[in-house]
């Protein structure tokens, strides 16, 4: 059969684009090797395991054996030509591939054959139905599967998908060996041949029944879209083999039907059944044009920023549209710039070249104004197509263990976070801490090791601050007095001062009841300023809040007052009223959502619990089938790992968000250890 999706653009297939997605551990890195290998691209099959993968050939993804960043692969099979976008599956390194998704025509979800482990694959499966994206699964590790677990493995995930899954295939065991498939849709049998293409033969008669009912099944889902079929088998009449084919091909590229196919990147069983897939059901690279809201011209679909290679910073993205050369122009937040160098990326090498063509994935130089999520191209082409990343529900304080890097950090720092947009710092103007914000703490430990690798950078990491404040329980007074002299003027300012509680949240008031010139109206501002400094660190160590202040009275000297010293006798005053007026700590609590798979929000609720948390509901999951969350309001403090606690309980999947809500009394032993903890800070 011809491919009825393919475009062509200078005589060129056009290159089409298939993301490889999935958990962590199912071998998508694997599948890519083993595609690069069956299509003849490279003369072995690189192992993940032995460090000679094309892809994953970072240092980090190298010490940890899987993916922790992108890779991207290019590969011509039967004249068309393929970009490979094989995403991380890791929770913490997955956002790196995000924004590539969005630039793929077909996405391929990879699993293992374990049932139990279905539900890994669901976040993905909800992401790719919320953006449209066509996709298939692909069942690796088929070795692995025990008998009868391909049909419960098919129950679990089709609740996860809002499109029926077409199974395309029956495995064939012998044994406890699966030695090949059968096609339901050529009804066909194939025996795997490692290394080359599988050989037809006939189909086991113990598989014939369940064949035949697994085809009906398959012919009857696509008949939902199909009247021409419909009709076919409403007549009982054996439909014809091409319409068979032609309704797979367009229900995927319509995002319809969800082809499942299955096989074993290592053993290189159904490899090449894959490419044919992708081959005949992978939709052109307009279809994605399309869905990213383009029309006609020329654009660049950028999904990440590079920097620290030998080519210097580069913009990876996808090209849709017209042909893309070196000095062509591009509209980059408004404004004209010119591309610089076209590469071609293989894993870790690139390729110079002469322009990227329909379809094709490159890397540009000189693109200084490009930004991940960027769509870029010529007048009415130009928008942005960002994904939403992730909560980043870990963070971690650094400070540079040579201060004569503390220039570089910054710099260093800003180009990570370029890199990834999962990524943020900032300078915490209270605590004047560098605090870094990541997905979770194996995301920031890759994020630590490549700051020192690639910047020479060396951190220390402690647990950032948490924001205490205090405020009082009741009303005082105070005099402040300075007065100074040391020949020539001296210093004298005089105020008398009222505070009082107020509401949580209310924050500061001051207000003026000076009478008769008791002070000086210039004077008055200089003794809110002072009075400021005051709660800038209150009697337990901690910035005050929620005080109404009133100036009452004072006095003033004629030659010797001004801004300065009534300003130290704000402070002064300030500071004895607050000491009278029973201070006491306040915390910041937050409001957290736990999402979590179906029978785990209960065990969710106990480690909210057991860190403090006020638990305010346990539903069900407002979006998501079988998923549960579990609502509550949890101190700021008691966030630090909750993520990694979290996930240990759900295989992996719960995730929270996170967000101030309101301070809080904190009183007993925690408030003890905190004024403790900030005294011998302070000394």
């Amino acid at each position: 059969m011809g491919n009825t999706q393919k475009a062509t653009n200078g005589g060129r297939a056009a290159t089409r684009a298939v993301a490889l997605v999935g958990p962590a551990g199912t071998g998508k890195t694997s599948l890519a090797e083993a595609l690069l290998f069956a299509s003849g691209t490279t003369n072995r099959q690189g192992s993940v395991e032995a460090g000679s993968s094309t892809g994953d050939a970072s240092p980090e993804a190298r010490a940890r054996g899987s993916s922790t960043e992108m890779n991207l692969y290019h590969l011509d099979y039967m004249g068309d030509r393929f970009a490979l976008i094989d995403v991380p599956g890791g929770p913490g390194f997955a956002v790196d591939g995000l924004a590539a998704l969005q630039s793929a025509d077909l996405a391929l979800v990879v699993i293992d054959p374990a049932p139990e482990r279905a539900i890994l694959a669901e976040p993905m499966l909800r992401r790719l139905d919320r953006l449209g994206i066509p996709h298939a699964l692909f069942v690796n590790k088929i070795e692995h599967a025990r008998a009868g677990s391909l049909r419960e493995l098919i129950a679990q995930l089709q609740p996860m998908s809002r499109e029926p899954l077409a199974l395309r295939q029956l495995p064939i065991r012998e044994g406890d060996e699966i030695t090949g498939y059968v096609d339901l849709a050529l009804e066909r049998a194939y025996r795997y041949r490692p290394g080359k293409e599988s050989e037809r033969t006939d189909i086991p008669g113990e598989l014939l029944a369940r064949e035949k009912e697994e085809r009906t099944h398959l012919l009857e889902t696509l008949a939902d879209f199909d009247d021409a079929l419909l009709e076919a088998l409403l007549m009982d009449q054996e439909p014809d083999q091409d319409l068979v084919l032609r309704d797979l091909a367009v229900d995927t590229a319509q995002n319809k039907v969800v082809p499942v196919l299955l096989g074993s990147a290592l053993s290189d069983g159904g490899v090449h059944r894959l490419l044919k897939m992708l081959r005949h059901e992978t939709p052109p690279p307009e279809a994605t044009a399309a869905r990213l809201g383009l029309e006609g011209g020329s654009a660049l679909h950028v999904f990440k920023i590079a920097n620290g290679g030998a080519m210097g910073r580069l913009a990876l993205g996808r090209v849709l549209g017209a042909a893309l050369r070196e000095g062509d122009e591009l509209v980059v937040d408004g404004a004209a710039e010119r591309a610089g160098s076209l590469f071609l990326v293989q894993g870790e090498k690139t390729t110079k070249l002469a322009e990227a063509r329909e379809g094709d994935v490159v890397a540009v130089a000189k693109l200084e104004g490009a930004r991940c999520g960027m769509i870029l191209g010529g007048k009415g082409t130009a928008g942005t197509a960002a994904p939403d990343y992730p909560a980043r529900n870990a963070a971690v304080a650094i400070t540079t263990r040579d201060r004569k890097d503390d220039v570089k950090l910054s710099t260093a720092l800003h180009r990570l976070c370029e890199e990834d947009p999962a990524l943020e710092w900032n300078q915490d103007d209270a605590s004047h801490e560098t605090v870094l914000r990541g997905i979770n703490d194996d995301h920031l430990a890759v994020v630590l090791g490549r700051l020192q690798r690639r910047y020479g950078v060396a951190v220390d990491t402690r647990a950032p601050g948490i924001p205490y404040r205090e405020s009082i329980r009741k009303a005082a007074g105070a005099r402040g007095r300075h007065k100074k002299q040391s020949g020539g003027h001296g210093q004298y300012g005089d105020c008398v001062i009222e505070i009082r509680p107020l509401e949580r949240g209310a924050g500061f008031q001051f207000e003026d009841r000076i009478t008769g010139g008791a002070i000086p109206r210039q004077y008055i501002p200089a003794v809110e300023a002072g009075i400021r400094d005051a709660m800038e660190r209150g009697p337990l160590g901690f910035p005050v809040v929620d005080v109404a202040v009133t100036l009452t009275d004072g006095s003033f000297h004629s030659v010797d007052s001004s801004e300065l010293a009534f300003r130290v006798a704000g402070r002064m005053a300030m500071t004895e009223a607050l000491e009278k007026a029973s201070p006491f700590l306040l915390e910041p609590v937050a409001k957290v959502a736990v999402d979590t798979p179906g029978g785990t929000g209960s065990k969710a609720g106990s480690v909210l619990s057991a860190r403090r948390g006020q638990i305010l509901g346990l539903s069900p999951h407002p979006e998501w089938s079988r998923w549960e969350r579990v609502e509550a309001l949890l101190p700021e403090s008691a966030l630090h790992r909750l993520d990694a606690e979290l996930r240990s309980l759900s295989q992996g999947l719960a995730q929270f968000s996170a967000s101030f809500d309101h301070l809080a009394e904190l009183g007993g032993k925690h408030a003890d250890e905190v004024i403790k903890a900030r005294s011998a800070a302070a000394h």
